[in-house]
């Protein structure tokens, strides 16, 4: 039976632009006992991003260093940066009984879903190509050149849609946020957890009076 104390992890991943990160600040804002997982990169900080919080900027030399001590639980190089989930980030807070995000690639969810098989994994897809590439438009922080790659790299990784266990469009902003928390929500009222987190109550319903 599943221990009442220990939290749900959820892989999130879409292609750049997919706008996974707006969906899972949302989640965070709207749900109770959910944290994201901070991961650590190599690359540069975006305007508005904080360490610590987006991410744990690092020197590429540190994150080596980290790979090498068997720090992380995934990591994987995407256009030229590392990135990777260290292993105390998800642990300890699981352990805590908080549900844990986890925002990656296709990549770094195979890797940890051969070392979290309960982990629940989401994918998350535009409505278009055109959509997508308006999106990273929009952006204005690539030239055409790097916009370009990026979509090539996102056909790529949208091929792997298959290996997750739920799929959301994200067409409309706000349904496919509630479509994201009602897959949480879900996982929460799944059997095992609610028959050990309500284990008292159903044994004072089955009791005879």
């Amino acid at each position: 039976m599943t221990d009442r104390a220990s939290g749900i992890l959820y892989i999130v991943a879409a292609p750049s632009g997919g706008g996974k990160t707006s969906l899972v600040r949302e989640l965070l804002a709207t749900t109770d006992h959910i944290d994201v997982s901070v991961s650590h990169t190599t690359r540069q900080a975006r305007p508005g991003e904080q360490d610590g919080e987006d991410y744990f900027f690092v020197s590429e030399a540190s994150f080596i260093d980290m790979i090498n001590q068997g720090a992380f639980v995934e990591h994987a190089q995407v256009f030229g940066q590392y990135y990777g989930t260290s292993v105390a980030q998800i642990k300890n807070r699981l352990a805590s009984g908080i549900d844990v995000v986890l925002d990656i690639d296709w990549q770094g969810a195979r890797q940890i879903k051969t070392l979290f098989p309960d982990a629940v994994s989401i994918f998350i897809i535009p409505p278009s190509l055109h959509v997508l590439k308006q999106r990273l438009q929009g952006r204005k922080q690539d030239d055409e050149s790097v916009i370009n790659a990026r979509m090539h790299q996102a056909q790529d990784e949208m091929s792997h849609y298959s290996e997750f266990d739920y799929l959301i469009v994200n067409d409309d902003f706000s349904r496919a946020a509630l479509e994201l928390q009602a897959i949480v929500t879900a996982n929460r009222l799944e059997m095992q957890r609610q028959s050990a987190k309500n284990g008292k109550l159903l044994s004072l319903l089955l009791t005879s009076q």
